[in-house]
């Protein structure tokens, strides 16, 4: 692909984001691009630290958001941090808030009614907005590139360089353009869309690129939805995800907290209307499906890429291409024990998750109420709302009812059992329907088995203790 900054040819929205934002170049590839937004979460105290000990300030605070999230727990929450019986976990919620009183950060505590999952509160306050680059110590910040914004996890020595900077050095990643063409079939969500394409480019596939998500399916959805779509980004190896902005967006954003007021609405709607990809632009790889040949998906192994139509076996290593393909399905057979051949449909689940930053937003919820209402689950479940105000707007239409009736338990927002931070995890060696973004060995807890689902196929397991193509439960 040719220099992105020649401006007299058609560019996709990655290039013409990327573009606005190189404050410089190296000789060895690598760009120095300035950074609008920066969120930070408990983890990364090693780079306030680090501030410390060289005495070094944030060049811009206001530009940064600090938000608890992978520690709050998702029980007793109205009884405050001091309350939380695990030093460790009680601590790591304190440091962070006495690094953002110490450095002028903003910060959403527990008790703050805007808490949630930085990649939902992002999106609700609209700290992020299209064109801008994003970035947060958490892989799944690819989450709000759905807002047509360049948006990725960066680690901790980054977090140092961009607190400190306003910036950082990166290296242009290549694009890829998965369309997704014509209508979505009853049943179908996005979660079932992103582990189709998952299932089809693979656990590498998109390493060192950028996706853009496209097509007639894609532009029908939500913004919830186009988040859980962005958010999977990253199981490709992708460094991001984003969707072109559209009316959607537009609507979406309009009057919220950080989004541009009505004296300078309409000068930011001409600016991201300019955003979307050039007709003619060219992609480095594209990716094409169609939306009619899409079911719901579930995975059968360990890894997102394993992931198969609802209505498909678990395969045997006899079908492996290569040795090492072969190896891989041997492995996660002999820690997900199942046996080759057999009916995903008769994978019985001990528990249900639904939650994380993947599927707990408000459209996540209803789409598994739809499925709850009036039915009992079997096996253990429960609900963690990825945000405060999903939960409130939740409990203000009743489906926090529903979902109690049905036996789930109603939490507080928090990344929970998605990575366990908090201390939320499945039994030992239990089999878990998650509505989380991945399903890596003893993710969920020790030995614990987790199968990828929608919401909505999550409530679908729950009421029958198995896994179930939610096209049957009408």
């Amino acid at each position: 692909m040719s220099d992105g900054t020649a401006a007299n040819r058609p560019r996709n929205m990655f290039e013409k984001i990327w573009d606005r934002h190189v404050i410089s170049k190296r000789d060895d590839g690598e760009s120095l691009i300035y950074i609008d937004r920066n969120f930070v979460h408990e983890g990364p105290f090693y780079a306030f630290d680090a501030l410390r000990l060289e005495n070094r300030r944030i060049h811009r605070p206001l530009k940064q958001f600090a938000i608890a999230d992978h520690y709050a727990p998702s029980l007793n929450r109205a009884a405050g941090v001091a309350a939380i019986r695990d030093v460790d976990i009680r601590r790591m919620i304190e440091q962070l808030e006495k690094n953002t009183l110490d450095f002028g950060v903003p910060f959403i505590g527990m008790d703050d009614p805007r808490q949630g999952i930085m990649h939902v509160v992002a999106a609700e306050l609209a700290v992020v907005q299209p064109g801008m680059v994003t970035t947060a110590a958490d892989s799944h910040t690819t989450s709000i590139g759905a807002f047509g914004a360049l948006a990725f996890g960066v680690g901790a020595s980054e977090i140092k360089h961009i607190l400190a900077t306003q910036s950082l050095w990166f290296r242009k990643p290549k694009t890829l353009r998965a369309t997704v063409n014509g209508d979505l079939p009853p049943g179908i969500t996005a979660k079932d869309v992103i582990l189709a394409i998952v299932g089809k480019v693979g656990l590498s596939g998109g390493n060192g690129h950028v996706i853009e998500y496209a097509g007639s399916a894609i532009r029908g959805m939500t913004m919830d939805e186009r988040m859980t779509v962005c958010n999977m980004s990253i199981e490709m190896g992708a460094r991001s995800g984003m969707v072109a902005p559209d009316e959607t967006t537009f609507a979406y954003l309009k009057g919220r907290q950080f989004a541009p007021g009505p004296e300078h609405w309409e000068r930011a709607l001409a600016f991201w209307r300019k955003l979307p990809t050039d007709e003619g632009a060219a992609f480095d790889k594209e990716v094409t499906l169609a939306a009619k040949d899409i079911a719901p998906m579930v995975t059968w192994g360990n890894l997102p890429e394993h992931a198969l139509p609802i209505t498909a076996r678990v395969p045997h290593p006899d079908d492996a291409k290569t040795a090492q393909q072969r190896g891989h399905i041997e492995r996660a057979l002999a820690y997900m024990q199942l046996t080759p051949g057999q009916a995903l449909t008769e994978i019985a689940v001990d528990r249900v998750f639904i939650g994380s930053c993947t599927n707990a937003r408000y459209d996540d919820l209803v789409s598994a109420a739809k499925i709850l209402k009036g039915r009992r689950a079997v096996v253990p479940a429960m609900v963690s709302p990825g945000s405060s105000d999903v939960k409130r707007r939740a409990e203000a239409a009743g489906i926090d009812r529903i979902f109690k009736d049905a036996g789930f338990e109603w939490r507080d927002s928090a990344c929970s059992m998605c990575v366990g931070s908090n201390g939320d995890f499945a039994q030992p060696g239990e089999r878990c329907a998650s509505t989380s973004p991945r399903n890596y060995e003893n993710r969920q807890g020790r030995w614990v088995r987790t199968h990828l689902v929608s919401p909505a196929m999550a409530a679908a397991a729950a009421v029958t203790g198995h896994l179930t193509d939610v096209r049957t439960l009408d």
